[in-house]
Order: C-alpha cells, then sequence, then structure tokens
C-alpha cells in the first residue's frame, strides 16, 4: 500500500512530529510504502492570489507533492487543533492543492454539480489538542474534524478516513503519552490487513459488484420480457419463465461487466460520467481490478448457459427457443465486446434498441410456447424500439468527447450533439405516433389502449426538453444531461406497462 504522511505542524521538534514517526514506524512494519511531507520543510505561498486555486501555478515543492498525493492510497494527517480547527500551515497547504481538475471536479453550472476525483483513496487524521476529548466532541461538536472528515476529504471522494485524538496535551504525563505513541504505533500496523476491517472489505467488494451491475438499467428488461410471455399465454409456465428471465439477467450482466471491460480507454477518459452515462467505473475508481471482472464476465456467462438450457428444457418449443438464445447472446454481448464492438461501428444505439426490446420481448414469448411468425409480439416491439432510442442516443452526449478520442461511433459522434438530439426528438415523435395509432385502430388486442393519454404528454416533455437543450447546449463540449435523460428513460416505461395494465 502507497501511504503518504503529511505533517502539518509548523515545528519539528513536537508532538505531532512522535506521533507521526511512530505511526510511520508502525506502517513500515505493516509492509507499507511510507513517503513523508513535512510542510515545515516546504516552501510555498499558503493564500490563492487568483479566482481559483488551478489558475495559480504551483511552486516546485507543491508540485511534488501534488505527486505525491496523487501516488498515494492511503493519506495520514498529522497536525494540532488550535482553535478548533488545523494550522494555518496545513490550511494553505489545502487551500493550494485542493483544487478543481486534481481533487475534484465540476460537471454542471449548479452548486452541487461537482464530485470528487480521490475515491478509492482512504485517510487517518492524527490530531492533538488541549481541549479534552468529549467538550471537543460534544459541546464544540468536533469543527475541526467535522471540516477535514467531511467538507474537505470526503468532498473529494476520500473514504474511509479514520481519526484519532489525543488530549489535553498541557496536562499530559510521560506515561500517558508513551500509551498515544503506542496507540498510533498500533495505527500504521493495522495496514498489514488494510485500511478496513475484513468485514468491511467484504461489503465494499459486495458493493463494487453491485455497482458494476447497474441496476438502474434492468427493470425495462425484465418488463419487455415478461410482457412477451404474459402475451403468449393466460398463465405464465413458471419454469421457463424463471429461468429465461435468470439467462436474461445474466446476459445483461456479462455486458455491463464487458463494457466496463473494453471501454475502459474511453471511462478513463470521460469527465461527464453520471448514473446512466460512462459506465460503473469500478475499473477507473479501483474497486475491481481487471482480471477480476474478467472473471466475473465468465462466471456470468457459464450462469447463463446453464439458466438457458434449463429454460429451452422446459419450453413447450425447445428448438426454436434454443435458436433464438443464439442472437441474443451474440448481439447482447457485440454491443462492446470485440469482434462485432456494434457501438465502435454506428450501431450501438440500434443494438440496445432490439436486444432490450423486441429481443427479450419475442424471447419471452417463445419460451412460453408462442409462434415466432405471430405479428402481436413484433408489433408491441415495434414502437418499443423506437421509446427506447431517445435515450440510449442522449447517453452518448455527454460520453462524446471521450467516445471521439477512442474512435467511438456512437450517435453523438457521427452527428454532433445537437443532431443526437434531434435524432433523439424524432425518435420521440415516431414513436408517439405508432403508440396514438394502435391506440385509436385497437390493433395488438387493445393493449395499447388509452395509452395516449400517459404518451402524448410524455412526449411532449421530452421534444420540449430537447428543443431547449438543442438551443442551448454547448457543440464544442458536452456536458452532463441528466434531466433529459430521466425524461427519456421514463418515456419508454409507458410502452410496457399499459400492455402490462391490460393483460393483468
Amino acid at each position: 500500500m502507497n501511504v503518504l504522511l503529511v505533517m502539518g505542524h509548523p515545528r519539528r521538534d513536537s508532538l505531532c512530529a512522535a506521533l507521526a514517526g511512530a505511526y510511520l514506524e508502525g506502517a513500515r512494519s505493516a509492509g507499507a510504502t511510507v513517503r513523508t511531507l513535512v510542510l515545515a520543510d516546504l516552501e510555498f505561498d499558503p493564500h490563492v492570489r487568483v479566482d481559483s486555486p488551478e489558475n495559480q501555478e504551483l511552486e516546485p515543492d507543491l508540485e511534488r507533492a501534488a505527486r505525491l498525493l496523487e501516488w498515494a492510497e492511503h493519506i495520514v494527517f498529522v497536525y494540532p487543533t488550535w482553535w478548533g480547527t488545523m494550522p494555518a500551515l496545513l490550511k494553505g497547504f489545502l487551500d493550494r492543492l485542493v483544487r478543481p481538475g486534481t481533487a475534484f471536479r465540476y460537471y454542471g453550472p449548479g452548486a452541487l454539480d461537482c464530485e470528487g476525483l480521490w475515491t478509492g483513496k482512504s485517510a487517518q487524521i492524527i490530531t492533538t489538542m488541549d481541549t479534552p476529548a468529549p467538550i471537543y466532541r460534544w459541546l464544540y461538536k468536533g469543527p475541526g474534524m467535522h471540516a477535514m472528515r467531511n467538507a474537505t476529504l470526503g468532498f473529494c471522494g476520500v473514504k474511509p478516513v479514520y481519526a484519532l485524538a489525543f488530549g489535553p496535551v498541557r496536562t499530559s504525563t510521560p506515561p500517558k503519552r508513551e500509551v498515544w505513541l503506542e496507540k498510533a504505533r498500533r495505527a500504521g500496523w493495522r495496514l498489514h490487513g488494510g485500511v478496513r476491517p475484513a468485514w468491511s472489505r467484504a461489503l465494499r467488494t459486495a458493493a463494487a459488484w453491485l455497482r458494476a451491475l447497474r441496476l438502474q438499467f434492468y427493470p425495462m428488461t425484465w418488463a419487455a420480457f415478461t410482457l412477451g410471455a404474459l402475451v403468449a399465454v393466460e398463465h405464465l409456465a413458471w419454469e421457463p419463465y424463471l429461468w429465461g428471465y435468470a439467462c436474461v439477467f445474466l446476459l445483461e450482466a456479462a455486458t455491463v461487466f464487458g463494457n466496463d471491460y473494453f471501454d475502459r480507454a474511453s471511462d478513463r477518459a470521460n469527465r461527464n460520467f453520471g448514473p446512466f452515462t460512462g459506465g460503473s467505473r469500478v475499473l477507473v475508481d479501483g474497486m475491481l481490478d481487471a482480471r477480476t471482472l474478467r472473471q466475473g464476465i465468465v462466471a456470468a456467462l457459464i450462469l447463463a448457459a446453464v439458466s438457458a438450457g434449463f429454460a429451452v428444457r422446459a419450453s413447450p418449443q425447445p428448438v426454436l427457443s434454443a435458436i433464438w438464445l443464439l442472437p441474443a447472446v451474440v448481439l447482447t454481448l457485440g454491443y462492446t465486446v470485440p469482434p462485432l464492438r456494434l457501438c465502435y461501428r454506428g450501431l450501438g444505439e440500434l443494438d440496445v434498441a432490439f436486444t432490450h426490446g423486441a429481443l427479450v420481448l419475442v424471447m419471452g414469448y417463445l419460451l412460453q410456447g408462442g409462434a415466432v411468425a405471430a405479428p402481436l409480439p413484433w408489433l408491441l416491439s415495434l414502437p418499443l424500439f423506437f421509446a427506447i432510442l431517445p435515450a440510449i442516443i442522449l447517453a452518448g452526449v455527454p460520453d462524446r468527447d471521450a467516445d471521439a478520442a477512442v474512435a467511438k461511433r456512437t450517435v453523438a459522434v457521427l452527428v454532433g450533439n445537437r443532431g443526437a438530439m434531434v435524432v433523439a426528438a424524432a425518435a420521440v415523435i415516431v414513436s408517439s405516433a405508432l403508440a396514438t395509432g394502435f391506440d385509436q385502430s385497437g390493433m395488438v388486442d387493445g393493449l395499447y389502449r388509452n395509452i395516449s393519454y400517459c404518451v402524448l404528454p410524455h412526449a411532449a416533455l421530452c421534444v420540449f426538453l430537447l428543443h431547449r437543450h438543442v438551443r442551448r447546449v454547448d457543440a464544442r463540449r458536452s456536458r452532463r444531461i441528466d434531466l433529459l435523460l430521466v425524461a427519456t428513460l421514463s418515456y419508454m416505461i409507458w410502452f410496457v406497462a399499459v400492455p402490462l395494465f391490460h393483460l393483468l
């Protein structure tokens, strides 16, 4: 583990220096690689003299410190608490180096449109004070500790942040200080098992896999698969239904894992990532390594194959179901995985709209014994295809710069941000027109009955938002468009929710 120890006391011969030395001894005994920054030895201006810290040139000592902060996986700050907070020396150091583009980033104009860039790092605070700890914590509310842990390190994505506070110093005895030194030494030694305890590491790993799954995208495929199954039969045959959806779920898991693995270059360059774009970032943020993610892809595919086998065996028409599963595997994985890499060939959006709509809907239909030539599931899939397209197209808008840098040919890369929004608006109009036509004509067995009351207002909202963004979008620079993505992602729900309502 790479550990950076920052000594923030302005004097070198202090209790803080002794505590830093004890922690250093324990950390090196634990096998950590430790480098130190003694701020009293650095030459730098602690004041931000320009409009923003990133616009002020760094002195050589601060340039070295910035490289060390980037190198470190675990940062240890040792300093005295004076008047409730840190010394001016440490505050000036943080003012200069905790800056946009390095420790955090802005992704929009709002006050809260920012996020930390130090994710994957952890920290340890060791501080001394004359105030008794209970008074500092409960009466004064721990102002300096709270600011350092949450408003500075936490804001930049550092977690966990552990803290050791020793005091009162003024009335302490040599034996008491020896106890404090031993606690600091043990804190350093605990790094031999990692910063987090075993249970915390297990939870962190589980959270990483949960994040990699990107579960926000699964309800749509479940709804489309269920719609296809219910269209085929009045009463579900549960065995092919459950095994079939397990196969769909695992294929989607393998696909999103594959996207993270094969899109690493794009994700690493992406500065506009969000909950719906830029991948899960488990590789970029160091939550999982490439080898582990590869193993996850293989495991998901093996389990998908097992589920497919059980689903096909339980289906009334096993041969036809098995044949349909083959393009499902190829097209879902082929979005990013070589050799197809459809998103690099200008076909990614069409692939996603088909696999998340018609492919899973017809799969649910076939596994229940429906005929592949029956028009109903295909007609239901047509407006759904165009309803899914807008969100998939718009997801490429924030990612456009990073995608273009790696030769990824999304719609946004091919026709620009404004062009992508125009295409997305056209898809909204087409899908709403098809849904309204089916509603008025009574086609698809009346399953789209009254859908116009839901779809038309939502489509109008989407077109309005798209029109507003087209006028405001910067053609030269991509930004996050979370509100627009929420509007288009929720729009597609009507195309499965209304038919399901009529069936149930």
